[in-house]
């Protein structure tokens, strides 16, 4: 099989990562295939770059630092692989709860008891920005994190993996042990909580 375009956008990267050659790599990596579990962490390395940096920042030293959390997250899924029992479909969520007890570490390593989760992680520096446009886009970014810092803990990380990462009800309830239901419900009371924050500020 081979690795993903490096230049392939989030959304094929994403959805790569939900197709049936995904879960025949699982399968074959499952099965102690060398080349297959080296292809599946080329597969899986962007994603779990870009839920590391929405949880964590994509600036200065917390983009290092979500770099570094990202490779820890890389070893732990290697180390657990061999205890993996469940079906290649439930393989992606339990990625992500890995990778949400390593971001989970690293704030109790830095002391602090919240993530920070970026509202935007994009593919990569957009060159053409005018030095304005950067400026904005920054401003509003950090709007945007100071609006999802008044939802509660597991309300953002819903939101991340909703919205930012892309998982499905189902597959955010199998990383983070809630219910499919319970996700849509937390889901909805977050974004009707950002909505009314929103209304009552100023932003535009």
């Amino acid at each position: 099989m081979s690795a993903p375009d490096p230049g392939a956008s989030s959304d094929a990267i994403f959805g790569r990562l939900k197709s049936a050659a995904f879960h025949e790599l699982v399968s074959a990596a499952l099965a102690e295939d060398p080349d297959a579990i080296g292809t599946l962490f080329v597969w899986i390395h962007p994603a779990i770059i870009r839920y590391c940096r929405a949880r964590i920042g994509r600036t200065g030293a917390a983009y290092s630092s979500a770099d570094d959390v990202a490779q820890e997250v890389c070893l732990a899924v290697l180390g657990a692989l061999p205890r993996y029992d469940d079906e290649p479909a439930s393989f992606l969520p339990f990625v992500y709860g890995i990778a949400a007890h390593k971001v989970a570490d690293h704030y109790r390593r830095a002391g602090r008891d919240k993530a920070e989760p970026a509202a935007d992680v994009p593919d990569g520096i957009d060159l053409e920005a005018t030095p304005e446009q950067q400026t904005v886009r920054a401003d509003v970014r950090a709007r945007l994190v100071r609006l999802l810092d008044t939802l509660a803990p597991r309300q953002r990380e819903i939101l991340v993996l909703r919205l930012v990462v892309g998982l499905s009800a189902q597959e955010t309830a199998v990383a983070i042990g809630l219910t499919a239901t319970a996700v849509r419900v937390a889901q909805h009371r977050a974004l009707a909580k950002l909505r009314a924050n929103l209304a009552a500020s100023e932003w535009l």
